[in-house]
């Protein structure tokens, strides 16, 4: 086979070139401009040229074309012979109308654009005992989110971002012999939705703060599922007024400090019938899994809300102080790498098991703690 010519060989990774491209602010910040001006969007609609651009977006032109220079350079958008602009593959995801859609979570006029700019106090946050969130806005992300009815792009972001993850929920366990599924606040339904369309012999209760509570009712309204599912307004931290054979926490803990998620999984334990389960939707990898999406995502939410991502060893810590015990890790169901996770209680607090039962509960716990104490993993 002859060699390939010496042009087409790969440019070594320099170092300088690499650490520069991993501190790089221009580009992450030209993006949230794109997304936030919705400059795809335009494009998109016929408005290629950059003076039009400019008066559509009310932007100086000599400002914009200097940004969408610059995002040609990176390849998110092309510029044409005649002047005009279009996106390219990577560009196409800042459009708000595409399935796989990133203007959400880029676009600083919604809640998760706004946060990641929060990421500019982690320093100060670090130190501080505040949240990154807290430090830059002066108000917690959940206060704001509500105050400020940002929490409609919340939700929808939440429910674009975990689709593929809901619909594998439906394969990942074996709901045959279950009647009553929880979903403890699952946002505008988007999992439920999917689980009642898969089980058609499900019903079902969602426990949402009331404005989530009201766009859910809509939206089972429209799906046709008002029959098969109730509405419970309530808090996560109060009793939740409903008992159900399966509780689901979909992306909930996570946001949350361990001595809080504790607190979560107590309420959900008042809450389960006699044999019931808890499951949960999260990231859950071992020790030696440890990606990029991973630790991004935990550091994102500490900076917004002082919660954490969490190992696979982590998760058994915080659930067996709560009562319970891991009983199943399913395999990733999607990009993201959440795992459903099932939860029994530790020592029978939803229905007291056979003598032989709770002994096994016991001894397994045991177990684990060993294996934790001389740091063998599970």
């Amino acid at each position: 086979m002859a060699p390939a010519p010496a042009d087409s060989a790969p440019l070594p990774r320099d170092p300088v070139t690499v650490l520069r491209n991993l501190g790089d602010l221009a580009t992450p910040m030209a993006l949230r401009v794109a997304a936030t001006f919705r400059i795809v969007d335009h494009l998109n609609a016929g408005t290629t040229r950059l003076a039009d651009l400019a008066v559509a977006t009310e932007l100086p032109e000599d400002v914009l074309g200097r940004v969408l220079r610059h995002l040609v350079a990176v390849d998110v958008l092309t510029e044409m012979p005649a002047g005009t602009f279009a996106p390219t593959a990577v560009g196409a995801l800042l459009a708000h109308g595409h399935p796989q859609s990133a203007a959400g979570w880029l676009n600083t006029e919604h809640m998760m654009g706004r946060a990641d700019l929060a990421f500019v106090d982690l320093l100060k946050a670090m130190w501080s005992g505040h949240t990154a969130y807290r430090l830059r806005y002066g108000t917690d992300f959940w206060a704001d989110a509500l105050a400020a009815n940002r929490s409609a792009t919340f939700d929808a972001a939440m429910a674009r971002d975990g689709k593929a993850s809901f619909r594998a929920v439906n394969a990942a366990y074996d709901w045959s012999g279950v009647r009553h599924v929880l979903d403890v606040g699952g946002g505008n339904g988007t999992l439920l939705r999917a689980l009642l369309r898969g089980q058609p012999h499900l019903r079902a209760t969602l426990l949402e703060l009331s404005g989530p509570a009201a766009a859910a009712r809509a939206a089972f309204d429209r799906a046709g599922l008002t029959g098969r599912v109730d509405i419970v307004v309530g808090n996560f931290f109060e009793p939740f007024g409903v008992r159900a054979d399966v509780i689901v926490l979909s992306a909930i803990l996570h946001h949350w400090k361990d001595a809080d998620a504790e607190r979560i999984l107590r309420r959900c334990s008042e809450a389960l019938t006699p044999g019931g389960r808890v499951l949960l939707i999260e990231r859950a990898p071992g020790r030696n899994e440890l990606d990029a999406e991973f630790t991004r995502a935990d550091l994102s939410t500490l900076v917004y809300l002082g919660g954490r991502e969490r190992t696979r060893d982590e998760w058994v810590d915080v659930v067996d102080r709560a009562g319970f015990t891991v009983a199943t890790v399913s395999r990733p169901l999607d990009r993201q790498g959440r795992r459903l996770v099932e939860l029994q209680p530790a020592d029978g607090a939803s229905e007291p098991p056979p003598e032989e039962r709770w002994r096994a509960a016991r001894a397994g716990r045991r177990r684990r703690h060993a294996r934790r104490r001389a740091r063998i993993p599970t």
